[in-house]
């Protein structure tokens, strides 16, 4: 690894959350298009949004690099589409991450670099070497390895290992699910995910339909992969790029998980530092959190005790920025909640990504109040750039039963 820069790959699901990716230090982002993702639904990007995404790469000291997802299985049906497709991306785009033969024959053609998903499950040495002699630059190794197991495959001279580092697991091996398809006709392997995996479930005694709930209850549901404890460790085994999971994720989610990490890859963090950022990662979006296959194969706690998310914060809608007073660094808020001096709110928008305050002050019809009604116009003071129509959340306490 000596002189080899080491990545961090960030998930970009929305301009928002780009955005608050490059802020946040990612040396990399990787999306998909509202076509071929395995992240099917509206936070897909469109081909007409790639020079406007190079655009906001650009602007920041690092340029982080473009990587398209293109990783769900092809049908003959579709291999037009794709090939009308790959060539409209051709130069717009760092490398394509694959593993469909067709999209790698297609970007062979047309000198795209490509990258190998972590759909093709690549766990040895062996593999590793026949998708570099097909071309790949680089693998993205299966999440069922542990560190000893992705020290061997890094031993494959010419090719970049990446590794997940943060965020979902799923249960299945790589995300080769068939549960979806089978109980709501939405395949896994193409993006349309339905998460039957996270619902809890009920025992039923077939002879006499007496029923039991387990003392979890959500027995197929795994706790989110964090490797931060580990992160020197895969360094040492070799891997080049770090990646972050979670394009379904919103902007703090992505501007939390990458300004940790970047810390993490640029320093030796020592334990106290760890468990700081720790706590960090535990106030956005998560399911708990374990180390995966990374240790060894996962233990019984390394199931999630929580149906939606475990994270110590949770956010709610307030309102949108509806005029701003650039002179007086103030903007109007039209109110879709309560709001109180001293709440702590998140603000999304595409230029600005996400940034977090206190609000200090409230003021309607020029009049400083200490609470807002729902359906309120307000002016509140930020300390940073805001836009119009930028969207504000309230950051609440989760209670321990929600």
């Amino acid at each position: 690894m000596k002189g080899r820069p080491l990545e961090l790959m960030a998930p970009a699901g929305s301009f928002p959350a780009l955005t608050a990716a490059c802020k946040a230090g990612a040396d990399a982002v990787y999306f998909g298009l509202d076509i071929f993702s395995m992240r099917a639904g509206r936070r897909n990007f469109k081909v007409s949004d790639l020079e406007r995404i190079r655009k906001i790469c650009d602007s920041y000291p690092g340029k982080p690099k473009m990587y398209l997802a293109l990783n769900t299985i092809i049908y003959d049906s579709e291999l037009k589409k794709l090939e009308r497709l790959v060539k409209r991306v051709v130069g717009k785009v760092d490398a394509v991450i694959c593993w469909d033969l067709a999209v790698i024959d297609l970007c062979k053609r047309h000198k795209i670099p490509f990258f190998i998903s972590t759909q093709a499950s690549v766990s040895n040495k062996v593999s590793a070497e026949f998708y570099k002699k097909l071309g790949a630059k680089r693998v993205v190794l299966a999440r069922e390895l542990d560190i000893k197991q992705i020290k061997e495959i890094s031993k494959v001279k010419g090719l970049e290992i990446e590794a997940f580092v943060h965020g979902a697991m799923c249960v299945s091996i790589s995300g080769r699910c068939f549960t979806s398809q089978f109980l709501f006709n939405r395949s896994a392997n193409r993006g349309e995910c339905f998460h039957p995996c996270r619902r809890p479930y009920t025992v039923i005694d077939d002879r006499y339909g007496r029923k039991l709930k387990l003392d979890n209850h959500l027995v197929m549901s795994a706790k989110d992969l964090c490797a931060l404890p580990l992160i020197e460790k895969l360094k040492k085994a070799g891997v080049m790029s770090y990646k972050i999971e979670g394009r379904n994720r919103d902007p703090l989610y992505v501007e939390t998980a990458v300004r940790v990490y970047r810390e993490a890859l640029d320093n030796k963090i020592t334990e106290e530092r760890t468990a700081e950022l720790m706590d960090e990662l535990e106030a956005v979006y998560n399911k708990g959190f374990s180390t995966g296959f990374y240790l060894g194969g996962p233990m019984p706690d390394d199931y999630s005790k929580v149906e939606n998310s475990a994270s110590k914060f949770y956010r709610s809608f307030l309102g949108k920025i509806v005029h701003v007073y650039p002179r007086s660094e103030a903007a109007t808020v039209k109110l879709s909640d309560t709001l109180k001096v001293g709440d702590k709110i998140a603000v999304f928008h595409d230029r600005i990504g996400a940034e977090k305050m206190n609000v200090i002050e409230i003021e309607i019809d020029r009049s400083k109040v200490k609470e807002a009604e729902k359906g309120k116009y307000v002016g509140i003071k930020f300390p940073f750039k805001v836009y119009k129509n930028a969207e504000i959340y309230k950051i609440l306490l989760r209670d321990k039963h929600q």
